[in-house]
């Protein structure tokens, strides 16, 4: 991280609530493993998203090692703004150490209590935690006390129990507790494909009297508008949809030629490792290649393969 700004903490650090109090639906890229990264949250800051999260950062890792602060979390001084630090933690202590670590340079951190992966789960991170609201309380309770800058945000990211009677006790407490605002996924943790529970996120939503933001399935500005008609959700949260096409927010509905232009420009520039350069390609470029492109772009295996594939038959 600190690589990149250690050497001045005047980032320019903002407040995310004033996001939430514009009037407008506030567009989210989501926390993605491996994706989420500094390179591609500067993308999809150009096309109109207004907050973007890190990749989930495993807060014991984080606060023990220095090399997994260096590897786990870059941001610069300027444009990665405003920014929120996602943790997998289960104690107070640890989540308060790590949050301690990143205040100077992100704009807030949020807590996950949502990921169903079985490593998650059996760790005792993640979508266990919907289970546990006590915990959840002591660990936002922990950062609020002890963060002591009144701007910092302090979220969580849940999904929703089989019983919505539950989940709505568990965000009331988290409301009391401090929580500035909370983001739905609108599925069980058994849940993968099943059609994501709208209706559950707008019973929430009406309940509440903090912002919450909707998340599950949303893939073009278009699905954004309905969901936020759907659950009356102050934000909208999106993950797959922004892989497959980084300018959804800006109302396009496929990738522009333009975004994998800026895409190449950000990444080289970021010296992005090539696996990663690569695998953003293919997802942007899925909807706009056809079946024998993708045969031959998917398997080539060099930065300088890919920019002679992209110059030769899209002229970027």
């Amino acid at each position: 991280m600190i690589g990149d700004i250690v050497e001045s903490k005047q980032c320019q650090l903002k407040d995310p609530m004033d996001l939430f109090h514009s009037g407008q639906v506030v567009k989210i890229c989501a926390p993605m493993v491996r994706y989420s990264k500094l390179a591609f949250r500067t993308l999809v800051r150009k096309y109109s998203c207004d907050l973007c999260y890190t990749p989930m950062i495993v807060a014991a890792d984080f606060v023990r090692s220095a090399k997994a602060r260096d590897s786990e979390f870059t941001t610069n001084k300027v444009g990665d703004h405003p920014l929120i630090v996602q943790f997998a933690a289960k104690e107070a202590q640890v989540l308060c150490d790590a949050a301690r670590i990143v205040c100077p340079f992100a704009d807030g951190i949020d807590l996950n209590c949502g990921c169903p992966q079985r490593w998650a789960m059996a760790e005792g991170y993640g979508a266990c935690l919907i289970n546990k609201p006590e915990l959840i309380r002591d660990m936002v309770r922990h950062v609020r006390n002890q963060i002591d800058n009144p701007r910092f945000s302090v979220s969580i990211k849940i999904r929703i129990h089989e019983d919505l009677k539950r989940t709505v006790d568990l965000c009331q407490k988290a409301e009391a507790t401090g929580v500035s605002w909370i983001t739905v996924h609108g599925r069980s943790v058994e849940e993968r494909h099943q059609p994501v529970h709208y209706d559950a996120i707008k019973i929430i939503k009406q309940s509440m009297s903090i912002p919450i933001v909707a998340n599950g399935d949303i893939k073009t500005l278009k699905d954004a508008e309905n969901v936020h008609h759907l659950t009356g959700a102050d934000g909208i949260m999106v993950a797959r949809g922004l892989l497959a096409n980084p300018a959804m927010f800006a109302g396009y509905e496929e990738t522009p030629l333009k975004c994998i232009q800026d895409w190449v420009d950000i990444a080289l520039e970021h010296g992005t490792p090539f696996t990663c350069f690569h695998h953003h390609l293919m997802y942007m470029m899925e909807r706009i290649t056809s079946k024998q492109e993708k045969k031959v772009f998917n398997v080539l295996s060099s930065t300088s393969a890919v920019l002679d594939y992209l110059s030769d038959h899209y002229g970027v």
